[in-house]
């Protein structure tokens, strides 16, 4: 049964109907981004967007439910024939056209619920005379961004969930040390669960937003500090930023070239599985003068000609 274009889950993913679970899911989280309320505030139409989307990939994700779609289009959801939801169906069987042939409707969940009453509610099927067990709601998969320095030192990050037509706040606790990709599981924040059945789970997938100074490594943190030629050759005391404790003075020592490595020990990134501080470390990078005068240049070809040494030398 071919789905109404607004039905059809295929098409508000932007994904063929024979695209594996990565498709959809790549999907997905691309749409999810785009049209979340968030990135949208006050844009009902993108609400309504982001709200179809995650409907489609509960379905589409979910085999069962998407072999179900495949088969009777949208209206497997409930209404219509097909009765109120997954595995609630009700159908006409019919016998017209052979010799005697009538025409009654039953109720499938009658004539399966003593066949699979000892299945312990499997697939949303009963738990025996007692009916059918409530089924868990559906886990939500969300990328959230989160700021640099919240995730070096932790803290809580504020999010906006489309929850039944309405946005709603929650507060989500970043652990310190969290790398980029890793995922937070929120137990009971997903879906509702049919017929009032347990909520699903949220899951959220941390993306570090990047920071204009500093880059990690592991739970390492790195920053470029510029010198001039003189502070390189005779050494100088210079200011460099940390993450937690503001400026701090680093001493470069005399002859330092670019690339060199100064070692602020316990000022890196808390390792989220030990708890122990990682380092940082102040990258000199030697700066020239944008212009020179010309007794700038004199000076530097004197003192060219004072150092006649080739760095490159040998070294192809």
């Amino acid at each position: 049964m071919p789905a109404a274009a607004d039905d059809d889950y295929y098409k508000i993913l932007g994904v063929s109907r024979g695209a594996s679970s990565d498709e959809i899911r790549k999907a997905h989280r691309k749409l999810s981004r785009q049209y979340h309320p968030d990135k949208n505030p006050g844009d009902t139409a993108a609400a309504e967007r982001f709200k179809k989307i995650q409907e489609a990939y509960e379905i589409l994700s979910d085999p069962e439910k998407r072999e179900q779609f495949d088969r009777y289009g949208a209206a497997f959801k409930g209404g219509g024939q097909w009765g109120q939801g997954p595995f609630q169906w009700k159908t006409k069987w019919s016998t017209r056209g052979a010799p005697g042939g009538t025409s009654a409707e039953f109720d499938l969940n009658d004539i399966l619920g003593g066949m699979f009453g000892g299945m312990g509610g499997q697939a949303g099927f009963g738990g025996g005379r007692g009916g059918p067990r409530p089924m868990r709601g559906q886990d939500v998969a969300l990328d959230i961004q989160v700021p640099f320095q919240t995730a070096a030192e932790g803290g809580n990050h504020s999010l906006a969930l489309e929850r039944e037509g309405r946005t709603e706040r929650i507060n989500v606790k970043i652990p310190a040390g969290i790398d980029d990709g890793k995922t937070i599981r929120l137990a009971g924040q997903g879906q509702p669960g049919p017929g009032g059945g347990p909520a699903g789970d949220l899951l959220l997938t941390i993306r570090v937003a990047p920071h204009p100074w500093f880059r990690r490594e592991g739970s390492d943190l790195y920053v470029d500090v510029p010198i001039t030629p003189s502070e390189a050759v005779l050494g100088a005391k210079v200011e460099a930023p940390t993450l937690g404790e503001g400026n701090v003075t680093v001493t470069v020592p005399p002859a330092s070239s670019s690339g060199r490595k100064l070692r602020l020990r316990g000022k890196g990134v808390t390792d989220a599985k030990t708890g122990q501080r990682g380092d940082q470390f102040v990258v000199i990078k030697i700066v020239v003068p944008a212009q020179a005068d010309d007794e700038t240049q004199r000076l530097y070809r004197e003192l060219a000609a004072r150092s006649p040494e080739n760095p490159r030398a040998g070294l192809w």
